[in-house]
């Protein structure tokens, strides 16, 4: 049984991961490098759950004990010591999920699940750098967390059918609706959208409208939430490219190479929202 989880990185995901556990009474350690990080990650759970409060989603009550769910750490080592699952939820880079990983097969527990919220990044090659890899398993949720439905759920090549079920079932208890799908590039959620904005991307690119029109018309006549462009901006222009490359080199196809624009914008530090600028100003 699921009773304490461990997330691992306390960026928007993170944070957003935490705030999910432990608003449905999981107990919850959030792990990253500094307690700046860590501060300003409770500080945006707080925030967020002052919106619930706001729109009568959650009692006042209900914040406070979800607050008092939450742990934050710095070590790593005694974080992870006794806990039934682990969460990685840091930069989408190989190389970092691969020291994760290694470190997490000496830390944890040789019966914890081992999950990672990647987007992109092969779950049978995560799961390769640790003992047991039938226990990792990818729990790719949506951003922000805490409101949308989704954990894409990936099963990696030997990630047993005990694990899945059993990330399965926690998902539902977290009020989400998971889906499963198997270890392809991009899973199913960026191999169908990273296409989508890349051409976006492209037709700007190649002047066949302004940022504005295209988001504008896939917004009215597609009926998105969001244009592309505008969602390459949410999503992160430096996280979109690192999916368009996994998505090539792991398809070999160039109906997947990256927009030189999009490569240039990443190159120029206009990341998107998180820089302050990206396709847009914010």
């Amino acid at each position: 049984m699921i009773q304490k989880v461990a997330v691992i990185g306390a960026g928007t995901m993170g944070n957003g991961i935490a705030h999910v556990f432990a608003q449905h009474h999981f107990s919850v350690v959030l792990v990253d490098l500094s307690k700046g990080l860590l501060d300003q990650a409770l500080s945006t759970i707080s925030k967020n759950l002052d919106r619930m409060v706001a729109k009568d989603r959650i009692s006042a009550q209900q914040k406070v004990d979800t607050l008092l769910n939450v742990t934050t750490s710095t070590n790593l080592q005694s974080a992870v010591a006794d806990s039934d699952l682990v969460i990685e939820a840091v930069s989408e880079k190989e190389s970092i999920k691969k020291d994760l990983f290694g470190k997490l097969s000496v830390f944890c527990p040789s019966n914890a699940i081992l999950a990672s919220n990647t987007s992109s990044i092969s779950i049978t090659r995560l799961a390769s750098y640790v003992d047991h890899p039938e226990r990792v398993i990818g729990m790719h949720f949506m951003n922000p967390v805490p409101v949308m439905k989704l954990i894409e759920v990936i099963r990696g090549h030997r990630t047993s059918d005990e694990v899945a079920e059993n990330i399965m079932e926690l998902g539902v208890q977290l009020g989400k609706e998971p889906v499963v799908v198997n270890d392809y590039p991009g899973f199913i959620s960026n191999r169908i959208l990273m296409p989508m904005i890349n051409e976006a991307i492209y037709a700007l690119h190649e002047g066949v409208g302004t940022k504005e029109s295209i988001d504008a018309i896939m917004r009215l006549g597609m009926a998105h939430p969001m244009g592309p462009i505008e969602l390459a901006d949410f999503v992160g222009l430096d996280v979109c490219l690192s999916i368009l490359k996994v998505l090539y080199e792991g398809f070999g196809n160039p109906r997947y190479a990256p927009c030189p624009l999009l490569v240039n914008m990443v190159n120029a530090g206009l990341l998107g929202r998180k820089s302050g600028k990206g396709f847009y100003q914010y």
